[in-house]
């Protein structure tokens, strides 16, 4: 039995985003496929059709961008099976959609996105992330892996330790450029077996990770979409980025996806761990 953490990236381009995050969904491999089936047919009952086909893909600055929100609010709100038809229509027409297409497509990839985060929560998944405020980079050494990372496979490890033997942790990335590919697994293969608290981690998580097509992987896409509703939307602790409002029913979808933990560090009172935590 194991568990797959889905990651992905959101931010690390430095253009406009608030926050970097590093953050994707961790679902048990019994549930996986039925999430999927789940989540594609939630794209044909939504768009008409599989969003995610041709040359498209599920990421959250495309489905969640505020103009999607201005065409959403264009039209009063469509009836599903009208929505249904118009946003096929738009995804047909492309460059040449309609407004009353495109009101109905905004308004289908709201309701796609809080849909999904509902099915996420019915299948057990969990959010994980590492967010980083850009102002402050992580320092970066080719030969260590670096610290959201180290950070977020902790989490990982606890949430594992947590459901006992015989539960393994399987990483799966986006794939990058196949030069960063192959640093990122030297970089986990040298923590994970090489450092006290690695080969700990690397009891229950498989050390070297899948590195697969982000349009071509369901799990991926959804990583994706949580760490940019994570990067624009939540906000706690030091966090004082402004937020998109927009965002919030998203964002406590999101909050009830993470785990939460304890640990005993030999303090007074044992420590708290959530899954998603901010760097500074």
């Amino acid at each position: 039995m194991a568990y797959f953490l889905f990651l992905d990236e959101s931010g690390q381009d430095h253009h406009d985003s608030p926050y970097e995050v590093l953050g994707g969904i961790a679902i048990e491999d019994v549930n996986l496929w039925n999430f999927i089936q789940d989540a594609q047919r939630l794209e044909y009952d939504c768009f008409g059709m599989r969003y995610s086909s041709g040359s498209r893909e599920l990421k959250g600055k495309k489905i969640l961008k505020r103009k999607s929100y201005r065409q959403a609010t264009g039209h009063e709100a469509f009836l599903p099976e009208q929505r249904q038809q118009l946003a096929h229509q738009a995804l047909s027409d492309g460059a040449g959609a309609n407004p009353l297409s495109l009101a109905a497509l905004g308004q289908a990839k709201i309701d796609f996105v809080g849909q999904l985060l509902d099915l996420c929560f019915k299948y057990r998944c969990k959010v994980f992330a590492s967010i980083v405020d850009p102002g402050r980079p992580l320092s970066v050494d080719e030969n260590l892996l670096r610290k959201d990372y180290v950070y977020l496979l902790e989490r990982f490890f606890y949430f594992i330790e947590d459901h006992r033997f015989p539960h393994q942790g399987i990483v799966v990335f986006d794939e990058l450029e196949k030069s960063r590919s192959h640093i990122l697994i030297g970089q986990m293969d040298r923590y994970l077996k090489k450092t006290e608290k690695g080969r700990e981690r690397s009891s229950v998580i498989i050390p070297e990770p899948f590195f697969v097509h982000s349009d071509l992987t369901t799990g991926i896409q959804v990583a994706d979409i949580a760490c940019y509703i994570i990067s624009w939307g939540m906000r706690f602790g030091t966090m004082n980025a402004p937020a998109r409002e927009e965002l919030a029913g998203f964002v406590e979808k999101i909050r009830r996806l993470r785990y939460r933990t304890t640990r005993d560090f030999g303090e007074e009172q044992p420590t708290e761990i959530w899954s998603v935590k901010f760097l500074g």
